[in-house]
Order: structure tokens, then C-alpha cells, then sequence
């Protein structure tokens, strides 16, 4: 496998954007990655941003980031209130927040949805990601789902099967509203997990995928 060594050194400041419209995206798409991109850099910044939630929801999604990003310091988790399922007709709103944040924050690396994805929602961050930050490494994560839409990826992460304990526990505690739901299970988690492994030739046989449209190696 070929791999790509960032620009980091251990001191680095590394800026970190994770973007997910619902509210367990981020980690259940790139939980682990971040676990251990935390892991590898001591001075990790982290913008994390869940668009649709509600009262309930919101408060499940506040304490999983607080839990994936308890080692960091330097962190800013966002958690907007539109309706699930229909950012499409919100998008004037929603394009709002990301102008927004192409103000406020500058990151290294950039986590968003699949653009392929079948989710709407999922469609339009990912389309609002590249509309926005067009000079920043983006990575687009999977989402595993009923519509069958998982791809082809071309990025691997590999991960260690003690990360990928941590990663698929944190999301199983942190939101218990999803229990009911016949997919969320730690299966589904270890499942992709390991598929991806196996198509990286990862040694510990686990790995999370991404799809990198455009690098550019200086």
C-alpha cells in the first residue's frame, strides 16, 4: 500500500474539522480515525459539528464528542437543531453555518459525508464541504445503511483492535436512543471495520475507509 505522511511533527498544532449531519456520523464514519489522530499528535484542535438533532438527541450527541475528544483540550463541538431528513429545504440556513465556519476555522484536515451517499442529508454536507473549503484536505467517511450505498474507497486508516473496541463502545454508550434500531449493533461497527481491514492489508486487521476526491502532494 502506498502511504502519505502529513507534514505534522509531534508539536504540531493539527486542526481538525468533523462534520456530520446527524449526531452519531462522526463517530460511527471517522470515530476512530480521530481516536487516533489524538493518539499521534499532542496539540490536536477539533471543530465537531452535528447539524440535526433535537432535545433528546442533542444531548446524546454532546456527551459522545465530549468522550472522543476528552484528551484534547482545545476543542469546539457545535451542535445544530434542524429537522432530520429535510436540511434539503433548510439549505439557505445551512449554508449559513458553514460560511460561518469558514471564518472561524482553518483546519488541516477536513471529515465529512460520502458524496455518493443515499441519505439527503448526508448529500448536502458533503456537497456544501467541498462548495466551502476548496484549499483543505477533505476525506469523505461511509455511513453503513439500508439503502446499500456503501462504495468503493481509495483512503485507509488503519486501526489497531483495541481502538476499534473503543471507538464501537463509546458510540453504543453514548446513544442509547438508538438501541431499538436493528443496525446498531456492535456487529455492523466490527463489520466494516473488518472489511476494510481486509482490503488495506491492515495488520490488525481492522481499518476505517474514506473517499479523497482530489490531494495535493507538495
Amino acid at each position: 500500500m502506498i502511504q502519505l505522511s502529513l507534514n505534522k511533527t509531534e508539536e504540531s498544532e493539527y486542526k481538525i474539522l468533523c462534520l456530520g449531519s446527524h449526531c452519531d456520523d462522526i463517530e460511527i464514519g471517522c470515530g476512530g480515525t480521530i481516536l487516533k489522530l489524538i493518539e499521534n499528535y499532542q496539540h490536536v484542535v477539533v471543530y465537531w459539528v452535528v447539524f440535526s438533532s433535537n432535545e433528546q438527541r442533542v444531548q446524546e450527541a454532546t456527551v459522545s464528542a465530549s468522550i472522543f475528544l476528552k484528551e484534547i483540550q482545545v476543542k469546539k463541538i457545535i451542535i445544530k437543531k434542524f429537522r432530520d431528513g429535510f436540511l434539503l429545504f433548510q439549505g439557505i440556513e445551512v449554508k449559513e453555518c458553514f460560511e460561518q465556519l469558514k471564518q472561524e476555522f482553518s483546519p488541516d484536515i477536513i471529515f465529512t459525508h460520502y458524496r455518493d451517499d443515499r441519505h439527503q442529508d448526508h448529500r448536502l454536507i458533503s456537497d456544501l464541504t467541498w462548495n466551502t473549503f476548496r484549499n483543505h484536505l477533505i476525506l469523505e467517511y461511509e455511513i453503513p445503511k439500508y439503502d446499500g450505498d456503501l462504495g468503493i474507497p481509495n483512503f485507509f486508516v488503519h486501526l489497531d483492535e483495541a481502538l476499534c473496541r473503543r471507538k464501537i463502545q463509546y458510540i453504543l454508550d453514548a446513544f442509547p436512543t438508538q438501541n431499538n434500531k436493528q443496525w446498531f449493533r456492535e456487529e455492523t461497527f466490527r463489520s466494516i471495520l473488518r472489511i476494510r481491514g481486509i482490503e488495506s492489508n491492515s495488520p490488525s486487521n481492522y481499518a476505517e475507509a474514506f473517499y479523497c476526491r482530489k490531494m495535493l502532494f507538495q
